[in-house]
């Protein structure tokens, strides 16, 4: 960074990614800081600023080497598991400002020397008490998966013995009879059971009534008249879809096509006609949101159909390093590693990457939308006029 940028960065104030300090002369305080942006995304804490007017005050010689010292100690004492901090001294208007540059956490969650759990929020931080965060955490990190945890409550009479079956047919070619093994042994063959509770990623593939215990994973849909979320009519609007993925992807495909519009391919009363969005597009689109989407967020997958566009928005913005010009060219994390590597066998899912590519081959003007702010994942499909 050069003097220039840093007086743009002051300029702009504070913000989720950027804190003034006039001085640090406590390890602890600003160790609560460096939690909170190691939880979050990162982030510059910039000493020599006042936060209040934006006003340069620079820092002497000696207060430079114990602002340095005091970061080290406050990175490696006060932060758990410890961080690695850089740090540099710019010359603004012959004021010298110490940077220090806070990487995101890749040991989710980090706490203080207290065990306090910190995130930003905005310019500010607050603390984190809710266990459905931390578990999020921990899914940021990659020491938790949703589809692993177990669902209290459950059975192997939870399951969907038939679906069960035909899902074991097409993985192994073979049937659970001729495997010689219970559901129940499957099933922990697989890591869907564990002493005799089923895993979510279980339950979302075969339950029989997923929603009885996890009742927001539903798909809600509605087909508007108009472009506006806003708008009192609608055309199309059912209750929230129920069941397993399966039931899910065809109860929402089906709503979906119907309220589409056909053309004709070519003239003639008996000519074939298509959907006015390839249904390829479609596919890749809901299958990427029932098997990517956060199941640590408790709320629905949200199909909003419109005029002029549909919006498939799932829970979760992109995990990890995931952004958007990584998913276009087929990069792929697995958020849900049971549903990931099952669901090939019950929906039209191939796993390596390569659903959002084919998606835009057939649309090109597919718009994708990470909302970090909202917690998101939006795809918007553009209807002919």
């Amino acid at each position: 960074m050069d003097a220039l940028e840093l007086l743009d960065l002051i300029q702009k104030g504070e913000s989720s990614v950027v804190q003034f300090k006039v001085r640090v002369n406590d390890a602890y305080k600003i160790g609560t800081e460096m939690v909170a942006f190691s939880n979050t995304k990162g982030g510059l804490i910039i000493i020599g600023i006042d936060d209040k007017t934006g006003d340069i005050q620079g820092l002497s010689f000696e207060e430079i080497a114990q602002t340095n010292q005091l970061l080290s100690n406050a990175a490696s004492d006060n932060v758990k598991p410890q961080i690695f901090i850089e740090t540099e001294t710019l010359e603004v208007d012959k004021n010298n400002i110490v940077i220090a540059k806070i990487f995101e956490g890749q040991s989710k969650p980090h706490t203080d020397n207290k065990g306090v759990i910190w995130l930003k929020n905005g310019s500010d931080k607050r603390k984190v008490v809710a266990r459905e965060e931390m578990a999020r955490l921990l899914q940021d990190s990659g020491n938790l998966f949703a589809d692993e945890t177990i669902v209290n409550g459950t059975t192997v009479n939870d399951i969907n013995e038939e679906l069960f079956k035909e899902f074991i047919f097409e993985k192994t070619k073979k049937t659970i009879e001729e495997i010689g093994q219970s559901t129940s042994k499957v099933l922990s063959n697989l890591g869907m059971i564990k002493e005799g509770k089923i895993s979510l990623g279980g339950l979302l593939l075969f339950g029989k009534n997923p929603q009885k215990l996890r009742p927001t994973f539903t798909v809600q849909c509605v087909s508007f008249v108009g472009n506006n979320i806003s708008s009192t009519e609608y055309r199309d609007k059912e209750e929230p879809f129920t069941g397993n993925l399966k039931e899910l992807y065809e109860k929402t495909l089906s709503f979906i096509t119907r309220n589409l519009k056909k053309k004709q391919i070519k003239e003639g009363f008996n000519s074939q006609s298509e959907l006015e969005i390839p249904i390829q597009t479609i596919e890749e689109l809901l299958v990427n949101a029932l098997i990517h989407r956060d199941y640590f967020i408790l709320s629905s997958i949200k199909v909003f159909i419109f005029d002029n566009r549909i919006e498939i928005i799932s829970p979760g913005k992109l995990p990890n390093t995931l952004t958007i010009d990584n998913i276009k060219i087929g990069t792929s994390i697995p958020r849900n590693p049971i549903l990931f590597t099952n669901a090939r066998c019950i929906l039209p899912f191939v796993g390596v990457g390569s659903g959002i590519p084919r998606a835009i081959e057939n649309s090109p003007d597919l718009e994708l939308i990470n909302d970090v702010d909202r917690e998101v994942f939006i795809s918007i499909i553009k209807r002919t006029e």
